[in-house]
């Protein structure tokens, strides 16, 4: 087991609404102030999506982001910045015709996907090694296209974030080790319950891990109402832990999370009960070869 337990809280994500929750925030200066709670209540690191302030929607604007991470440095905080780079990989197929992009298509190149990295340098940027079906649409992160963007992430000096969602994923991994695409610190996350993916379960995790090289550093990240139960499973296997809206909106049964901090501050509660302890930020530096902000 990990000695300290580095807590990651996913702010706001690019699927959960107003709708979903009211307290979701959505401007840059809401999703920088809830970062900074969550910091206040014992997150290490803040996974940030930002959002058109008009409709909500997710978005890939660079000036947002950049708003975003300038408010939550502006304040002082050290806190590990990771980025997302999800955003650009959603093909739906139109009804007439299956090789045509239809509405909802987000597809675009590596490098557009990457754009906020290299102009905001982050000190983490996940990147996604799934291509999965997503409802009746598809993701798509071919091996091409992750090299692609994994040159760019470790260009701008960010370490990536391999995001797995299935266990051919962590086979991608290990070949883009073998082969020196992926270098310097390993951080991984296995996304759990996400439909058609890795299912939620103690026996998941471990499989999962047991797929890792030697050394990693990884999380497991629990969807909705498996959130809390993976943060358990994976402080008992060694992992780590994030939380936060993006994933899960519920403090417990039907009791909805006003902030990210209540989300982070039961997710630390739970971490002590099991008889760990939550790193802080330059622990957590350390821990994971970052430098110093």
């Amino acid at each position: 087991m990990n000695k300290k337990t580095v807590i990651t809280c996913a702010i706001v994500g690019a699927t959960t609404s107003r709708e979903h929750t009211p307290h979701l925030p959505i401007t840059p200066a809401e999703i920088a102030q809830s970062a900074l709670e969550a910091v206040q209540a014992g997150a290490a690191a803040v996974h940030i999506h930002v959002r058109d302030p008009a409709t909500g929607k997710a978005s890939m604007e660079v000036d947002l982001y950049a708003e975003v991470v300038k408010r939550i440095r502006d304040a002082g905080s050290q806190v590990i910045i990771n980025l997302t780079t999800g955003a650009g990989a959603r093909f739906v197929p139109s009804e007439h015709d299956p090789r045509v992009a239809g509405p909802g298509t987000t597809l675009v190149n590596p490098e557009q996907r990457v754009q906020h990295i290299l102009a905001l340098k982050p000190d983490v940027a996940t990147l996604d090694l799934n291509t999965m079906t997503s409802r009746n649409q598809v993701v798509i992160n071919t091996p091409d296209m992750v090299r692609k963007m994994a040159g760019f992430i470790q260009s701008a000096g960010a370490i990536p974030e391999i995001e797995l969602f299935d266990s051919g994923d962590v086979q991608l991994a290990n070949a883009l080790i073998e082969d020196g695409t992926l270098t310097g610190p390993r951080l991984f996350s296995f996304v759990l319950g996400v439909k058609y993916g890795f299912v939620s379960t103690p026996e998941t995790v471990l499989y999962a891990r047991n797929l890792l090289p030697a050394g990693a550093h990884w999380t497991a990240i629990g969807i909705g109402k498996q959130s809390f139960p993976m943060v358990a499973q994976g402080w008992l296997m060694g992992g780590h832990a994030r939380v936060g809206m993006e994933d899960n909106i519920y403090l417990g049964r039907g009791k909805l999370a006003r902030t990210n901090a209540e989300l982070v501050t039961h997710a630390a509660e739970l971490i002590a009960l099991l008889g760990g302890e939550v790193a802080t930020i330059a622990e957590a530096r350390a821990m994971w070869g970052l430098r110093a902000s």
